[in-house]
């Protein structure tokens, strides 16, 4: 038998050592464009869900500014209607006290009940004011 013709197990050929190198390039190579992929990928989604979750949030929270927004003009407009009241009644106070005063002698002493109805509504006023105050 001749040795060049006859293929020993325990003696690869350069052939096979070189198709050997070359598999595991590839596999490794393969691997490498897997993780890349992997990676990717990944980024890819987490930046998908990031966007998705800035997006909610967005609406949610302009829903909650739109529900803040109604509440507080109809408080405002609440206020408002309140503070029209008092003030028509500090009007009609006003001109009763002015009535009295013209009409009041010194044996009368209706004017200080007045004055006393008149400074309860400016409290009232004031309080409301404040609130509004606060409310803008």
């Amino acid at each position: 038998m001749d040795r060049s013709t006859e293929l020993s197990p325990s003696h690869p050929t350069r052939q096979t050592a070189s198709k050997n190198k070359r598999s595991v390039r590839m596999f490794l190579i393969l691997w490498i464009i897997i993780i890349a992929i992997g990676v990717f990928a990944a980024y890819s989604y987490s930046n998908y869900l990031k966007q998705q979750m800035v997006a909610e949030m967005k609406t949610y929270t302009n829903e909650q500014l739109t529900a803040v927004k109604q509440e507080y003009q109809l408080q405002m407009k609440d206020i408002g209607s309140e503070i029209a009241a008092i003030q028509e009644q500090v009007k009609t106070f006003n001109e009763l006290l002015t009535f009295t005063k013209d009409n009041a002698g010194n044996t009368s002493d209706n004017s200080n009940q007045l004055y006393t109805e008149l400074r309860e509504v400016k409290k009232q006023l004031d309080t409301l004011q404040k609130k509004m105050d606060l409310l803008k």
